[in-house]
This record gives structure tokens, C-alpha cells and sequence, in this order.
């Protein structure tokens, strides 16, 4: 039983890789007119405004939610940044699991090739405990510094687009539907990986909550060279809607008792501030 939880708290914390993972929404009116084969740039998935609720399936199981939006703009080093929030529920339901709430937090900007983080931080909220874990991208020093619980607990070279891991939500998007793969650094838990990728070019047809009707989609197949609870080690599948923001809607990882699969439940454009 200690190691079935374990196991489901360890999956819930994978998400952020898993997501790596014509206008069907409902919710919104908003988007941008243009050919769907050019992927989306920073610009335009930032201005969107998008926010997102995906289901964690194991099996039977739900084993909880995850909520992704995009906050107010705030500034970082006096310049204008960007404020990711990736809030992980689990299903209190399981009396395995218990009631666990956490928020991953990034402050980003991005350049004319890819966005990067600044500062990458973990709360705790289920056990009131903030700032449980804190990773600092310091580009004059090009070192990454690592802190848990405001102690520093290791330093790693820099290597670029360095991000604490979320930044994937975009970037993954940036190649969907092309023919060629990419490589993203990723600095999680004293230690830095590699997420790898490629899409296919061919469409397929596919069903989620979050849209009135099916959608086509991208297939992407990866593999991330990470381990630790942040992120889990080994291949995944990712599906991105075959539209103008290529709109992340699903993903696969596979584990030592079977799949693990997120789908888009909910999604909102709010368009530009």
C-alpha cells in the first residue's frame, strides 16, 4: 500500500512532462486568422490567455486534476515577465491518495527562438508550507542554483533555454504538426535532464470534453532522461489540436503498472489584457 501511494504522488508531480506534451471552443470567441499550418509563436499562445484542466487517469482510477493558466504580467530584474501557474489537485475520493494541493510556479520571458525561466518555485499548499523548493536561473553567473526550504542545496552549469520544467507547455507547441524534433534542458530536483521530441505531420481525429465535437490533432513521441519525483524517466505520447495554438490535449507515459493518460477537460481563451 506505501508503495501504490507513493507511486500516485510521484505521477501527479510527472504531469508537466506529460503535457509535453478549425476553432471547435465553445468557451471562446477568440483566435487568430491564419494559416493552421504555421505554429504558434510566444506572442500570440501569451495574448491568448489560455487556462486549462486536465483529468489524471490510471486505469479505473482518476487519480486527480491539473489546472494550468497564465497570470497577471509581472516584472522581473524591472523588466516585463511572465507568470505560469501549474496547480495539481488529487482525488481525495482515494483513501490512498489524501488530499494533496500543489502549485508549481514560473516566472518567465522569452527571445525570438524560445522562452526561459528565471525563477522556478514548488508550494506545498495541503501542508502550508511555501517555497518548498526553489530553482534560480542565473544567466551573469550561468549556473543554476537549487534551495529547498530557503537552504541551497546544489549548483548546475547553465545550459540554455534552461527552464524548471513548465516552460514545455509552450515550447512542444512551437513544434507540433512539423517535421522535425527538439531538445529542451530541464532542471528539476538538484539535477538537469533532457526532454526530447518529434511530431507527425499526419492528422488524426480525436474526442475530449473540453470541445462540443472531435478534433483533429498531432501526435508527438518522446522520451525524458529524468528521474526523481518531478518527472518520471522513460518514452511518452503527446497530442496537440491541429489548429492555430496547437493546443495541448492529451498525453501518455507509461509505467511499471500500466499508463497514466491526461486529458483536456476544460479550456478557456480569455484573450489579450
Amino acid at each position: 500500500m506505501d508503495m501504490m501511494k507513493t507511486l500516485l504522488k510521484h505521477l501527479l508531480s510527472n504531469i508537466l512532462w506529460l503535457l509535453a506534451v478549425p476553432a471547435l471552443f465553445a468557451q471562446s470567441d477568440f483566435t487568430y486568422e491564419r494559416d493552421r499550418e504555421e505554429v504558434p509563436s510566444m506572442q500570440e499562445m501569451l495574448e491568448t490567455r489560455e487556462v486549462f484542466e486536465y483529468e489524471v487517469r490510471y486505469g479505473f482510477f482518476t487519480l486527480g486534476w491539473v489546472d494550468v493558466e497564465l497570470l497577471p504580467d509581472t516584472t522581473y530584474g524591472g523588466e516585463k515577465a511572465y507568470h505560469l501557474r501549474t496547480t495539481m489537485r488529487s482525488n481525495k475520493k482515494l483513501p490512498f491518495m489524501g488530499t494533496r494541493i500543489v502549485n508549481y510556479e514560473n516566472l518567465f520571458q522569452y527571445n525570438e527562438n524560445w522562452p526561459y525561466s528565471h525563477v522556478f518555485w514548488r508550494d506545498d499548499i495541503h501542508d502550508d508550507e511555501y517555497d518548498r523548493v526553489r530553482v534560480i536561473f542565473d544567466r551573469e553567473a550561468e549556473e543554476v542554483q537549487f534551495f529547498e526550504k530557503g537552504e541551497p542545496t546544489d549548483t548546475l552549469e547553465l545550459v540554455e533555454p534552461a527552464s524548471g520544467g513548465d516552460i514545455i507547455f509552450y515550447y512542444a507547441r512551437m513544434f507540433a504538426g512539423l517535421d522535425e524534433s527538439y531538445e529542451l534542458p530541464v532542471y528539476t530536483e538538484d539535477e538537469m535532464g533532457i526532454v526530447s521530441a518529434k511530431s507527425r505531420t499526419k492528422t488524426e481525429m480525436r474526442e475530449y470534453d473540453a470541445f462540443d465535437e472531435p478534433i483533429e490533432t498531432y501526435r508527438s513521441d518522446g522520451t525524458a532522461d529524468i528521474d526523481g519525483p518531478f518527472g518520471f524517466n522513460g518514452t511518452f505520447k503527446s497530442w496537440f489540436s491541429a489548429d492555430d495554438l496547437r493546443v495541448p490535449v492529451e498525453a501518455h507515459v507509461r509505467v511499471i503498472f500500466g499508463n497514466v493518460k491526461v486529458r483536456l477537460i476544460n479550456y478557456e481563451r480569455r484573450g489579450q489584457d
